[in-house]
């Protein structure tokens, strides 16, 4: 037998051995659409501009709670089960709570934010940061009066400029999460700096994350480092253009106690650090997760409203009936307002934030249902699908908040907190500080504003309820009318600028500090 002969047999038998070995090993993989060679499912993969969740929620009927795709030989493991989320990301979350490796994120910056950075001892610290300062009732109570004062302001807003509610929506949650992180005032009326930065870091991010892993750079036009090398540039601006600012004002002894300047007091390290990187970080982890999540929430409570009157008149009602006319309610009176927090669980579930999660990643091989979950398998958990599940929510399209009450022999629904926070070691550690946003923010503006479908040349507009794709997802723009209820409520309304004169801007610092 000739060399080139034998070489030949030998590499046919090799191909042939290798096709069966990974053939083997897919029959263990749970379900999916039949692959392709080489590239495998990555046809099946969402566009950019599919909606994932409803794209992943397809695989259910099809081959059940679990299912998978093999792109380029990696897996994606689909869970349109809630159970079995629990089961692998928090009863198995040491196994399950790493990320994919994200080679385009990376070179984009974003590898050490907490929503990206690697089950690791860089991940634990962050998060530890993040659960000290914010992972209670108790300690986000520190932070109370700057949410009481900022959501006022968000209602002098909309009062005096109710066609550009967004806007406002985006500057109230700027103005918490910065003075919160960072002890930063921001432009009380024109575009702020840091928060048109969030808004834009946060929409790269969006973009970073996706799995374009999937196609290889060297594909026609693919040009992902000159858009990576775009991106850094913002995303070194977020993390060190206010993490200099407060290093600054602390050295001049003129700082307010924000969540960094905490961690700064607590914590001694040298520059370049990993110490200093965890600590700048965990500031830009708490920027990032409350520039633009809360956002999208209210927005959705505002659609809600707008197109439930009946939900905003019994919520009034609840109000008015419990704390009156004269005073808007605040945290004290939560307690008491069963169905306000109702709404702020229906908010959340009617549509989750982020629907399909950041996926995790497994560390090690394990098992689901009999299927076999690869080491390095992406793990995708569809948040919407559990929060729309009709076994466990009733009329899941529908905005609901009485599913979340217990009356005459109702039972109350599963809390979605449970579900549209994340699961296990991945879940938000900002949650709680979301969850307080939320309240008050819902509740002072159903105290004194009326939401209703908008009125345009004597026709009534319906708004309806689309949702935009992407990581973070926000209701379709829309247009609702915001109308004071009562000349007393706009009284109370405007009582901020006496009570709370607005602060100077710390805008004009940022170029010194940086």
């Amino acid at each position: 037998m000739s060399f080139a002969l034998l070489s030949l047999t030998v590499g046919l038998l090799g191909l042939y051995l290798l096709q069966y070995v990974l053939r083997k090993g897919n029959e263990q993989l749970p379900p999916g659409p039949p692959r392709k060679p080489i590239i495998g499912n990555l046809g099946d993969l969402p566009s950019h501009n599919d909606r994932a969740w409803e794209h992943w929620l397809k695989h259910k009927e099809l081959y059940g709670p679990i299912s998978s795709v093999t792109v380029w030989g990696e897996h994606i493991i689909v869970l349109n089960d809630a159970r079995l989320a629990v089961e692998l990301l928090e009863k198995r979350s040491s196994i399950h709570s790493s990320r994919p490796n994200q080679t385009f994120g990376d070179m984009a910056g974003w590898n050490n934010i907490l929503g990206s950075v690697k089950y690791s001892d860089a991940f634990r610290a962050i998060r530890k940061a993040l659960h000290q300062q914010i992972g209670s009732n108790v300690s986000v109570a520190q932070f109370n009066p700057v949410q009481e004062v900022e959501v006022r302001r968000f209602l002098l807003r909309v009062l005096r400029d109710p066609r550009n509610l967004l806007d406002h929506i985006r500057k109230e949650a700027g103005a918490i999460v910065l003075k919160v992180a960072y002890g930063y005032t921001i432009e009380p009326h024109g575009p702020d700096p840091l928060v048109d930065l969030a808004n834009k870091a946060m929409e790269e991010f969006s973009v970073a994350i996706l799995p374009v892993r999937y196609i290889p750079t060297w594909f026609p036009g693919v040009e992902f480092p000159k858009m990576a090398k775009k991106f850094k540039k913002t995303v070194t601006a977020f993390s060190d253009l206010p993490y200099a600012f407060v290093k600054q004002k602390m050295a001049e002894n003129n700082f307010q106690p924000s969540f960094l300047s905490n961690l700064l007091q607590e914590t001694s390290f040298d520059e370049g650090s990993e110490e200093e990187m965890v600590v700048k970080w965990s500031a830009a982890s708490l920027y990032a997760g409350g520039a633009d999540t809360t956002v999208s929430t209210m927005a959705s409570f505002f659609l809600s409203m707008a197109m439930n009157p009946e939900v905003q008149e019994k919520a009034q009602a609840e109000i008015d009936r419990i704390v009156g006319v004269d005073r808007l309610p605040g945290y004290e009176d939560r307690d008491n307002l069963p169905y306000i927090n109702a709404m702020v669980k229906e908010v959340f579930r009617w549509h989750p934030v982020v629907p399909t999660s950041v996926a995790h990643t497994s560390i090690k091989d394990d098992t689901c249902e009999g299927y076999h979950i690869p080491k390095g398998s992406a793990i995708i958990p569809n948040i919407w699908a559990y929060t729309h599940d009709p076994e466990v929510y009733p009329d899941p399209l529908a905005f609901k908040p009485e599913r979340f009450l217990e009356y005459d022999g109702h039972v109350p629904e599963r809390d979605p907190h449970l579900l549209s926070f994340g699961f296990g070691r991945r879940v938000c550690p900002g949650r709680t500080l979301a969850d307080s946003n939320v309240y008050l923010s819902l509740a002072q503006s159903l105290a004194v504003f009326r939401i209703t479908k908008p009125v345009r040349d004597g026709k009534v507009i319906e708004p309806e309820p689309m949702f935009q794709p992407g990581i973070i997802s926000h209701p379709a723009p829309f247009e609702v009318d915001v109308k004071p209820r009562s000349p007393g409520h706009v009284e109370l309304i405007l009582a901020v600028e006496k009570e709370q004169p607005w602060e100077k801007s710390h805008a004009k610092e940022l170029s010194s500090s940086g």
